[in-house]
């Protein structure tokens, strides 16, 4: 039996990318056991779309693990493909379909959603499918971890899956096995870290033990992980928040001969950005890797977590790594 917990897999570049191989393939040799339910073809830019009322097939890839020189007889790890978003994966496996197809022995401790071919920076939060399919899984009370490349160009890509490896190995020991939360049976509504809004005033009752609800927060499926590194990470950390970015010049237009047609090219943008405090986008240009706390649910739902322990979560330890989630030696 392993000593680590079941992980479930996604990402939204498609379950033969190479950045989503590479990853299987890193943390399988790392003997983490894998359920793997990824998009049968590319999703990208699909944040949080889900299919409605429309038929999904489900096919088992077990071509892959024989491509991808996979041992599940030393380490267990299931394939399969949907033809679904990032948001439809999540929405199947944590609803009944891991259950379906693998038995009730399978359930998650976890979700790594990545690695993405692209940064997911500041207001990409919205428009990607890779942070789109973890904020899923942790509305359904799983903890997540989004992660991404911050290059369009493969090359350097096991930089980002090194980090990833190394980030669900240290977070994964400060979890259950199993995660608690899972379609959150108990529907609890007194975490003592949710903000008190719209009450003018917080009480403030996870002081006495900030990282402690932190990790709470995160093994709940309220707090969720976005890392980002670049193809020049120097192997150190940055403890971030969203930063301000902007894409300039992505868009061409053509005659085709009948209509004008406009063309949306993110890889051919022009991107700047305004550095701020703890940004992503200023951690990643000082060649580290960020990883960013971010609240599941919207500022304004109940859920949402309080801002004062948001701040918290930038603590850092020497090398950049959040304190919340244990030392520098973890």
């Amino acid at each position: 039996m392993s000593e680590h917990g079941w992980l479930l897999l996604t990402n939204d570049d498609g379950i033969e990318a190479p950045g989503f191989r590479m990853l299987v393939q890193g943390l399988h040799e790392a003997g983490f056991p894998l359920a793997v339910l990824a998009p049968s073809t590319n999703h990208s830019a699909t944040g949080m779309r889900i299919n409605l009322m429309q038929p999904m097939h489900l096919r088992q890839r077990n071509d892959l693990a024989e491509a991808w020189s996979l041992d599940p007889s030393a380490c267990p790890v299931h394939l399969f493909e949907l033809d679904g978003s990032p948001c439809d994966t999540m929405i199947v496996a944590l609803d009944g379909g891991l259950e379906h197809l693998l038995g009730e022995d399978v359930r998650p401790q976890m979700v790594v959603s990545g690695v993405n071919l692209g940064p997911n920076l500041s207001q990409d939060a919205y428009h990607s499918g890779t942070m789109g399919a973890a904020r899923e899984a942790g509305l359904y009370g799983v903890p997540a971890l989004a992660a991404s490349f911050t290059s369009f160009d493969p090359e350097g890509m096991e930089h980002a899956v090194r980090a990833t490896v190394e980030t669900v190995r240290r977070v994964s020991g400060l979890l259950p096995k199993v995660a608690e939360n899972v379609t959150r049976p108990e529907g609890t509504m007194d975490t003592r870290y949710f903000s008190s809004w719209p009450a003018p005033a917080n009480d403030d009752r996870w002081l006495d033990r900030p990282h402690a609800a932190l990790l709470d927060a995160f093994a709940n499926g309220d707090l969720m992980l976005n890392l980002n590194v670049p193809p020049t990470w120097d192997g150190t950390w940055a403890s971030t928040r969203l930063g301000v970015r902007w894409y300039r010049n992505a868009v061409r237009f053509e005659d085709d001969g009948n209509e004008e047609v406009a063309t949306f090219t993110i890889g051919a943008a022009h991107v700047d950005h305004s550095p701020v405090m703890k940004g992503d986008c200023d951690a990643v240009e000082a060649n580290k890797a960020s990883l960013s706390c971010l609240s599941v649910w919207p500022q304004s739902h109940p859920f949402a977590i309080d801002e004062d322990l948001m701040a918290v979560s930038l603590s850092e330890n020497p090398s950049g790594w959040p304190a919340w989630l244990g030392t520098d030696g973890a």
